[in-house]
């Protein structure tokens, strides 16, 4: 009878133990790793490239109707340049580069953390094309880590478009990121967006996963 009783209590915990890991697998994200890029405006794109060109793109991103282009661009600071800079498609209303705190030193600039599109008073940038160069008197920002969300998935995980939460790595180099922003809408796909400085010193790859940690 009490080996029955193991038995039956043995079974009942494997269960709960399954039954957790579903659930933490359920509530896990991809992590997206994204290296120094930019993104175009028409105005740009026809100066460094001529009159009508369009960029021609290699591969979809995580994100729905997002790619990586062929075209790649050198940027130039004060103190040095970095070649082959990718173009991320399709173009903008306003040129954005995103960099790494270590292109920083290299470059000779401060670029400030921001979200995409939070341009104003960032650092400026002169990029080089192979029909003309343009000077970017503000536009070069460091990304602030964020995750990509639809409204369901938003529900799902317990936040709100905007929220600033933490994030556990999992893995032997693992760890927790604070200041993690929430963009929650119905055109996203699910994503943690990371640049790969972060994602180097947490022995991150494209296969790793995350869990928000509120």
């Amino acid at each position: 009878m009490d080996n029955f009783n193991e038995i039956k209590e043995f079974i009942l915990s494997l269960g709960r133990e399954i039954q957790q890991e579903s659930e933490q697998e359920a509530l896990t994200i991809p992590v997206g790793i994204s290296n120094r890029h930019i993104h175009l405006s028409q105005a740009e794109l026809t100066v460094l490239f001529g009159q009508g060109y369009e960029l021609t793109a290699i591969k979809d991103l995580s994100q729905p109707g997002q790619y990586a282009a062929q075209e790649t661009l050198t940027v130039c600071g004060p103190k040095g340049a970095i070649e082959g800079v990718r173009i991320l498609g399709p173009l903008r209303n306003k040129t954005q580069v995103e960099i790494l705190q270590g292109d920083c030193f290299k470059l000779g600039i401060k670029a400030p953390v921001r979200m995409s599109g939070e341009l104003e008073d960032s650092a400026p940038i002169t990029l080089i094309g192979p029909k003309g160069s343009v000077y970017i008197k503000e536009g070069t920002i460091i990304a602030q880590r964020h995750i990509h969300m639809t409204l369901e998935d938003a529900k799902r995980f317990g936040v709100s478009d905007g929220q600033i939460v933490s994030i556990e790595i999992l893995g032997q180099r693992g760890g927790i990121l604070n200041n993690v922003v929430i963009r929650a809408n119905d055109t996203s796909r699910l994503d943690c967006h990371l640049d790969v400085e972060e994602a180097n010193a947490l022995g991150l790859t494209p296969k790793s996963q995350i869990i928000i940690k509120k």
